[in-house]
């Protein structure tokens, strides 16, 4: 399956595969990434090894290691908000876009939140009486999953990831989903710290390979 990720992230623009391949696939893949202006670009699941050694042989480089981890919806909805800590809203705030500026959140990533189908919501979160936290939050058969969580560096460690990620779970219950997870890239330990506190078990992982070369390093 290919995507046409309009400068919105690797996930979204990232080749799959479902069903058996030849060498040839990967070829006629690759002409139509360039085709559509992005880099050749695949993800990669665990169980796809035979595919990984291709792309390998052609000169892919490994990006971006990343967790998927999940919880049970209700794990994280036992407990109340505190007041004036953390709110579902959509469409987002103004001060939610400038927190998700600051963190590299760019107008690209923030139309792939527009292009959503299905439940969506914002996540606003304040601590110390300020504006500090924003993300996404999306719904798709029953797993809701968090995205864009950023944190302005100088309200972190003051625990407003984890009322955030309580917040999006109990829209997220309202909504009917049975489950809360994240993706967040193996490197990206307070993250996964984060998520590990909160109950949310790694069950699968999944990596890029992209291949640079002279075709495309002006796109």
């Amino acid at each position: 399956m290919l995507r046409e990720g309009r400068g919105g992230g690797k996930r979204v623009s990232a080749a799959t595969v479902r069903a058996e391949w030849h060498p040839d696939d990967l070829s006629a893949a690759e002409t139509a990434m360039r085709f559509m202006g992005q880099q050749p670009l695949f993800m990669i699941q665990n169980d796809q090894e035979p595919l990984d050694s291709a792309l390998a042989e052609r000169g892919y480089d490994t990006v971006d290691s990343t967790n998927i981890r999940l919880a049970p919806v209700s794990t994280l909805t036992d407990l109340a908000l505190p007041p004036v800590t953390a709110f579902s809203v959509w469409e987002p705030l103004a001060v939610m876009l400038e927190i998700w500026d600051e963190g590299g959140i760019d107008a690209p990533r923030l139309r792939v939140m527009d292009r959503c189908k299905g439940p969506k919501t914002g996540l606003f979160g304040r601590v110390s009486d300020r504006p500090a936290g924003s993300g996404f939050c999306a719904i798709h058969d029953g797993i809701a999953l968090v995205h864009a969580l950023e944190i302005r560096e100088e309200h972190r460690g003051k625990g407003l990831g984890v009322w955030m990620m309580r917040c999006a779970a109990i829209w997220a219950e309202r909504q009917g989903a049975q489950w809360i997870g994240a993706l967040v890239t193996v490197a990206n330990e307070p993250a996964n710290g984060l998520y590990a506190a909160l109950n949310l078990e790694t069950v699968g992982r999944y990596h890029y390979r992209t291949l640079k070369d002279a075709e495309n390093e002006d796109i």
